[in-house]
């Protein structure tokens, strides 16, 4: 019995920091692939939406466009990318405007919200997979001295480039 005992609890003492090792090296990418595809802005005109590439190089890269009366009135060029520790970090080029960097504040329940308090609005940039084809983007922050937020559902649609294909 007490040779089991030895063997279990190296056994467990085993799995748990290979499992420990797992997490702290695990890619960071893999908590938010879902993000990657084409997501079209529900409630807003044709075109309105979000393109996600898939994680490669350390990086996602990202598009944004809103589309009003058939044209297009905004524009935004985004990026997510690891920083030393790991973390990711959310870089935003909104048209007409200075690029913006937020970072990971929290990650869980396919969550992931990310922080700039420095930022004039928003403050925080929040992706949640809601169903499997569903994702809700929001913004928020203080603006005027109150808190400000605006959802923006999304759901997945093919891409254009792949709807194109035979």
């Amino acid at each position: 019995m007490r040779n089991f005992l030895r063997f279990y609890c190296r056994l467990s003492v085993g799995a748990s920091l290979m499992l420990t090792a797992l997490a702290c090296s695990a890619n960071p990418f893999e908590r938010i692939g879902w993000l990657a595809g084409c997501w079209g802005a529900e409630n807003r005109e044709a075109g309105s939406g979000e393109h996600w590439m898939a994680p490669a190089g350390g990086s996602m890269l990202g598009v944004g466009r809103t589309v009003k009366g058939g044209k297009t009135v905004e524009t935004e060029f985004l990026q997510i990318r690891a920083d030393d520790q790991g973390k990711l970090q959310y870089i935003a080029l909104p048209s007409g405007q200075t690029q913006a960097t937020f970072g990971e504040k929290s990650f869980a329940n396919n969550e992931i919200v990310f922080e700039n308090l420095q930022h004039d609005f928003p403050q925080r940039i929040s992706y949640r997979l809601s169903a499997e084809h569903q994702v809700l983007a929001r913004i928020e922050g203080m603006r005027n001295g109150k808190l400000k937020g605006i959802e923006y559902p999304l759901k997945r649609v093919a891409c254009a480039n792949e709807a194109a294909r035979p």
